[in-house]
């Protein structure tokens, strides 16, 4: 190389990087959260070269074109065959007021998630990690017709045995039988190669979701996942909830020597609302597959059905459900905007069970502002983190949550809380797959069921009681003498959670 070169390339290595932040300021924060978008500037400014290839293997959503186009389809016969124009159904609620603001809740969730609102229904609360399996397994040793199982994880072990069987079983007498199970989520677990080999063996149909297989071409954002968990059954008996199918260990040896286990919650559904469960499982395998599974939805005269008169059956409640899908293919963080209006809708209590609570500023705002305008704002979680850095982010909202009168309950440790539910006043509930969490809200597909009333709202505080029974609160004090060293870690976790 001539010395006449030297300068020439000097000015290049100086040159490149500055026109290479120039350029980030004006594409990073296009459709993007301010936090997002000044999350990704920071550590392009500070290492360009590494930000910005971070940045085109994170920084987008995009599904890919022809999955895009098959969720739209998949959306739009789901909302012809459910459309409804007056599909709001008369609630059980405290008092007029409360009917008013939860009916504008009901319809942003059917604006948003083409699903409206279907009265009754008969509702079933399962705690129980393997209690729930088995009435998942019984259900489907009943099958007639087909079976639809959806799970982010799935492990074929001794604790998951009973479903998967009762699944072979019905497959063999001529039930058609889906299954599907995140591609990455389940691969994470050490008996991925055996869940493929024994679900080879069988007449299961089953695929995986959001496969990332570069040498067949199918690539995208890795961290993109369906977080979905439902199994609906002849279109009678749906369940959704938090529980993976795998046990309670996760088939992890470690969680297995510090006697960790995960700690969920179910709910087993009757009526109209399995219909609307089982259409965003038919979305689903009609976007990783292209083929059509059985809908079987509900039309109109059910849709707008009165609830069900007289008792239900002892351990369950009658409510109207309202399903709502949410995730990357969605124009709106449907999820999230569900939460944040109902948090605003609230006048008395709110309760909130997320394991990972790691909140953007709109949701953070709701929280703190429903307690300092006095209503009785409890949050619970783990006292323990699974997560690295999940659990420091999340630790770095402690403070302000604190401050502003939240109360914040600890599940002690070694368990952990996985459960995913929000209950408002004596007016509605939520229970599903989505966390409190920036991935929930924008990169995970969730399902939620909104459930409206006093029945299943008193059923879920019951719950909520137990979780209160057996935790411990935190303590303004306690947390301010939190060491230096720890406040620094959740800072930068912070700062990472934010990268959208």
């Amino acid at each position: 190389m001539s010395l006449t070169s030297w300068p020439v390339l000097t000015a290049l290595l100086v040159a490149i990087p500055i026109v290479l932040r120039v350029i980030a300021l004006g594409i990073v924060p296009g459709n993007r959260k301010p936090s997002s978008g000044m999350a990704w500037l920071l550590l392009i400014m500070i290492q360009p070269y590494v930000g910005l290839f971070a940045f085109s293997l994170f920084g987008r959503t995009a599904l890919g074109r022809r999955r895009h186009g098959r969720q739209q389809r998949a959306d739009a016969a789901i909302r012809q065959a459910m459309s409804v124009p007056e599909a709001v159904p008369e609630p059980e609620p405290a008092s007029s007021v409360a009917s008013t603001w939860v009916d504008g809740v009901v319809r942003l969730n059917q604006h948003l998630g083409a699903l409206p609102m279907l009265a009754g229904n008969q509702l079933e609360f399962l705690p129980g990690y393997r209690a729930t399996i088995a009435a998942m397994a019984h259900e489907v040793e009943a099958a007639e017709s087909w079976v639809h199982v959806e799970f982010y994880i799935t492990a074929w072990d001794e604790v998951t045995d009973p479903l998967l069987g009762a699944m072979a079983r019905a497959a063999e007498r001529g039930v058609e039988v889906r299954l599907l199970f995140d591609h990455l989520g389940s691969r994470g677990l050490p008996s991925y190669r055996e869940l493929l080999r024994r679900l080879g063996d069988t007449r299961i149909q089953w695929r995986a979701m959001l496969p990332i297989r570069p040498l067949q071409r199918r690539w995208r954002r890795p961290d993109l996942r369906n977080h979905r968990k439902l199994v609906v059954v002849d279109g009678l008996v749906g369940f959704a909830g938090s529980l993976n199918l795998t046990e309670p260990g996760y088939n992890k040896p470690k969680n297995h020597r510090l006697g960790r286990e995960w700690v969920e919650l179910m709910v087993r559904v009757e009526g109209p609302a399995v219909a609307a469960l089982n259409a965003v499982f038919a979305g689903d395998w009609y976007a990783e597959t292209g083929e059509i599974a059985d809908l079987a939805l509900p039309g109109p005269a059910q849709s707008v059905t009165p609830a069900a008169t007289g008792s239900a059956p002892a351990g369950q409640v009658v409510a109207p459900v309202q399903v709502v899908p949410s995730g990357p293919g969605y124009p709106a963080e449907n999820n999230l905007r569900m939460f944040n209006s109902l948090l605003y809708g609230a006048r008395r209590r709110i309760s909130i069970t997320s394991p990972y609570f790691v909140p953007d500023e709109s949701l953070l705002s709701a929280v703190t502002t429903a307690a300092q305008r006095g209503v009785a704002v409890e949050l619970f979680v783990s006292e323990v983190s699974d997560q690295f850095m999940v659990g420091h982010a999340q630790a770095s909202y402690y403070r302000a949550l604190l401050e502003a009168g939240v109360v914040i309950y600890r599940y002690p440790a070694p368990y952990v809380l996985h459960a995913k539910h929000l209950t408002i006043d004596d007016d509605v509930a939520v229970i599903g797959s989505s966390n409190m969490d920036m991935r929930s809200f924008s990169l995970n597909y969730e399902l939620s069921l909104m459930l409206r009333g006093v029945e299943p709202v008193t059923a879920l505080r019951q719950i909520e009681d137990e979780y209160r029974r057996l935790s411990t609160p935190l303590g303004p004090e306690e947390w301010a003498r939190r060491p230096a060293r720890l406040r620094y870690v959740d800072n930068v976790m912070r700062l990472t959670a934010a990268l959208q």
